[in-house]
């Protein structure tokens, strides 16, 4: 019998983290940027956050955490988000508002479309993925990482076309290709079961 794959070390958090990174020019930067947590086990408990960019490149106002667990997404952005590739060194970080929100609600079918919707304060986001691909699992090692220090087993499922709606205004933009475990996916992609595990 093959032997049991074992990730050792400490489980940091485990939950979702779906996400969508526009470009109105696909050679250029991103011009709307969305990431979406969904938490069930973490230090601080468990809770949602919504890093919602309409200006990734500009210490502005309309950069928002939508959060029910402020301490949490916090620790998220630090340690998680201003890792990741596409948000690293953005000029929107270190000036995200954080926003109290009341409801988080997922709808649709992640085999076809699927949309969370985030209301706090006077914003209600709307996140679509369609066109949605066949899910894959996989893991890369820590140094591959997205923070490069952790094991992070996860579920994802790639999409062709991808919205942020705020208030019933769709940010301009689409995703472009790229891949991730060899597998030809979009700046747009649904993330679940993911487990973040420092060795």
């Amino acid at each position: 019998m093959a032997e049991s794959t074992s990730f050792p070390g400490t489980v940091e958090w485990s939950g979702e983290n779906p996400g969508i990174s526009l470009k109105q020019d696909p050679n250029g930067p991103f011009t709307a940027m969305a990431s979406f947590f969904r938490v069930i086990l973490s230090p601080h408990g468990r809770g949602h956050a919504l890093v919602l960019a309409q200006a990734p490149g500009q210490a502005s106002a309309e950069n928002v955490v939508l959060t029910d667990n402020e301490p949490l997404a916090r620790w998220l952005v630090a340690n998680y988000l201003s890792h990741f590739a596409a948000w690293r060194g953005l000029p929107c970080l270190p000036a995200l508002r954080y926003v109290k929100a009341d409801r988080f609600s997922p709808s649709g079918d992640p085999t076809s479309s699927y949309s969370e919707t985030v209301r706090g304060g006077d914003l209600t986001v709307a996140l679509t993925w369609s066109g949605l691909g066949k899910p894959f699992c996989f893991a890369h090692p820590p140094e591959n990482s997205a923070t490069g220090a952790h094991w992070m087993p996860s579920l994802f499922i790639g999409c062709d076309q991808a919205s942020i709606t705020v208030n019933g205004k769709v940010l301009p933009g689409q995703p472009v290709p790229r891949l991730v475990a060899g597998q030809p996916i979009s700046t747009a992609m649904l993330a679940f079961a993911e487990t973040w595990v420092r060795p």
